[in-house]
């Protein structure tokens, strides 16, 4: 699917001329009409799993792996992204890429992509969309699996005994925050013992995190326990508790996903005390995909990340170093 121009061409005017290799010839990096184009619509950069995620798109997509990586941050806005679709089509890309903002919505502009001959990837959250011919693999995480990993956590540790918890949301209809709100909504309809004193979504942003249980120790609101969607959103939680006096870790346990480096290094400290990861390296996998696609090959249409979970016991600084966020 590479586009080929003029190359017969400039090898005629290399003949031609006899410059090429000849004295005073200057040697070129490789021609970029021989890289494979790849247009990414990412969702933003809200969190530390986002960077990470769009880092590992550009490391693995890069000139010196034989790919341009043309790269748009939509802002958390689905419209954002449709455009940008549209943009890549117009632009003859050779394969889009796609961490869509929410599920619904994409048959349009996807159709436009299939129309068009381009291959579309979806990445991170899932898309529901009536015709799945319209995209071409997806990878990411199974999120109700991460959600149900946390609440058999919680269940470990506090059984049915009374548990006031306040639940921190990602951005509301993204696949990460239907799963891992259907996780723990399981939980509490078997644990009787188990009390929702609030839920609301942080944006997956820390700061909007922060406000959230800033505004609820100014009410007065007890708690137990943070069920934080993402890192960033406890981080904020963690900073406000700390302002209120409040020992994360100690008076109230944090429940997180994502597990990146900072994260870890909070569970040593005892501050979080358990975090479901979420592996954000996923541009190594989708090179893997576009030379099956190069190849002729016919890749899986779904693939899950192996994942893990992480608590105080049996993590070391030696295993965060190991890890690649």
């Amino acid at each position: 699917m590479k586009k080929v121009i003029l190359t017969a061409l400039l090898a005629a005017l290399c003949i031609v001329f006899s410059a090429c290799g000849g004295p005073g010839a200057v040697s070129t990096p490789k021609d970029e009409k021989d890289l494979i184009v790849v247009g990414f619509s990412q969702v933003g950069a809200e969190s530390d799993w986002r960077n990470a995620n769009t880092l590992s798109m550009q490391t693995a997509l890069s000139p010196e792996n034989g790919y341009r990586l043309i790269l748009d941050d939509a802002q958390q806005k689905q419209e954002k992204q449709i455009t940008a679709i549209r943009n890549f089509i117009n632009q003859g890309v050779d394969y889009i890429v796609l961490a869509p903002t929410t599920e619904r919505s994409w048959d349009t502009v996807l159709g436009e992509a299939k129309a068009a001959g381009i291959p579309v990837i979806i990445v991170d959250r899932m898309i529901e969309i009536e015709d799945t011919g319209l995209f071409t693999c997806w990878i990411g995480s199974d999120f109700r699996r991460e959600g149900d990993t946390a609440v058999t956590w919680m269940d470990s540790r506090f059984g049915n005994a009374p548990l006031r918890i306040v639940h921190l949301q990602g951005n509301i209809g993204s696949t990460a925050q239907i799963g891992r709100t259907d996780g723990l909504d399981a939980g509490l309809a078997a644990h009787d013992g188990w009390q929702l004193v609030f839920r609301s979504s942080g944006d997956f942003t820390q700061a909007k995190g922060q406000e959230l249980v800033e505004a609820l120790l100014e009410e007065g609101q007890g708690f137990d326990l943070i069920y934080s969607e993402n890192d960033n959103m406890a981080y904020g939680a963690i900073d406000a508790l700390k302002k209120a006096g409040l020992r994360p870790g100690e008076d109230v346990k944090i429940v997180s996903f994502d597990a990146s480096s900072t994260a870890l290094h909070m569970i040593l400290n005892g501050e979080i005390s358990f975090d479901v990861e979420c592996n954000p390296l996923h541009g190594p996998r989708v090179r893997a995909i576009i030379e099956q696609l190069e190849k002729g090959e016919t890749p899986p249409k779904f693939t899950y990340v192996e994942e893990t979970s992480f608590e105080k016991e049996g993590l070391s600084e030696e295993i965060i170093s190991a890890r690649g966020y």
